[in-house]
């Protein structure tokens, strides 16, 4: 790794950009680049944040691509670009513009003004082989060809080589599953919907039944620590033979829900009942008056029902019924090598949410 010293000499300083500061990603990203304590840190995000230490943050509005040039003018110290942003829309042709052109303007502002660039990691997903289209070739491997577009994670891949070419950063790309950690207000956060819907049906005196599909009770997946995650990422953009390669990055266990589901149940001090598919996104559209209620009654954070609320994604996610998984072995093969156990990582989640007073 290239940390400390280099080749004899004292590395010039690492300087990092963090876009999407405050997803679950870029805000354990922020916080493993704090504790390695040799990286300056800038956080990217429409809301901006609190400036602490050696971090500090810039609210901007990546799709506006002059009022990004204005702001982003100031960063000639940075040396990585850690891309972890994200813009929702409703259909998958729909994402393509919003989250190419969020890339193409930060790559593009900070190129024109940083001499000292040395590389940009993108944040990908299992989307690049089709995952959330349905049943998809498993266990996916970064070589597998890709799927009929539209695809975002593969257009912001094919400008980041294309651009690449014939200058002196480098690209890497990182392909976790579904990412689990600490983080408000965001549109993809399972462990959030697993610990709400828990916290709700005590409240209202229900066991915690799986609301996905039938088959997706029993297919096998695997999840990404958000704090595996942040390690890997950096990881990858400071080691040289991880240059322009793409790996994908899971906690190395596979599970079923039926297995997992009656632990997580036994956390929360519930009891399970049978599965009932229902859409959560629906059932869950009526519960803000109770949330509201139980944050009064818990004395819980005070966070609305929206910033703890990802039900769509839950959703998506409860309706794989088709295995989930991709091949980790690649980042093994270039060195690599840190796992995380799923069961302890939702634990852990969990009792950090209640630390937070999050949840009861």
């Amino acid at each position: 790794m290239w940390c400390g010293q280099h080749g004899g000499m004292p590395e010039e300083n690492k300087v990092a950009l963090v876009v999407g500061s405050n997803g679950v990603i870029g805000r354990n990203l922020i916080d493993h680049l704090v504790q390695l304590g040799d990286w300056d840190i800038i956080g990217l995000s429409r809301r901006g944040g609190t400036d602490a230490g050696r971090v500090r943050h810039i609210a901007v509005d990546l799709l506006d691509e002059e009022d990004g040039r204005e702001r982003l003018r100031g960063l000639e110290h940075v040396t990585h670009i850690f891309y972890a942003a994200f813009q929702d829309r409703p259909t998958w042709a729909e994402l393509v513009p919003p989250n190419l052109a969020m890339l193409v303007n930060v790559v593009e502002a900070v190129e024109a003004v940083a001499p000292g660039l040395r590389h940009v990691s993108l944040m990908q997903g299992y989307k690049v082989y089709g995952a959330h289209l349905g049943p998809f070739k498993t266990p996916a491997r970064e070589d597998d060809p890709h799927h009929m577009p539209p695809e975002f994670n593969v257009d912001q891949q094919n400008f980041l080589e294309a651009r690449q070419k014939g200058k002196t950063w480098t690209w890497s790309a990182l392909r976790p599953s579904v990412v689990c950690g600490f983080a408000l207000g965001n549109p993809m956060n399972l462990a959030m919907v697993i610990a709400v819907y828990a916290a709700i049906s005590k409240e209202l005196g229900l066991p915690l039944r799986f609301p996905g599909k039938p088959g997706a009770y029993h297919t096998l997946l695997e999840m990404t620590d958000a704090g595996l995650l942040a390690k890997a990422t950096v990881w990858a953009a400071t080691e040289e033979r991880c240059a322009n390669q793409a790996f994908n990055i899971n906690n190395g266990d596979l599970f079923r829900w039926n297995e997992m589901w009656p632990k997580i149940a036994r956390f929360f001090d519930l009891e399970v009942a049978p599965p009932l598919p229902m859409s959560l996104d629906v059932v869950m559209a009526d519960k803000e008056p109770l949330w509201n209620d139980m944050v009064e009654r818990h004395g819980l954070a005070k966070n609305s029902y929206q910033e703890v609320s990802s039900w769509r994604f839950g959703d998506a996610v409860f309706s794989w019924d088709y295995d989930f998984l991709a091949d980790g072995s690649k980042a093994r093969r270039f060195g690599f090598h840190d796992f995380v156990d799923t069961e302890e990582m939702f634990m852990n989640i969990f009792a950090d949410f209640r630390r937070r007073k999050i949840i009861p």
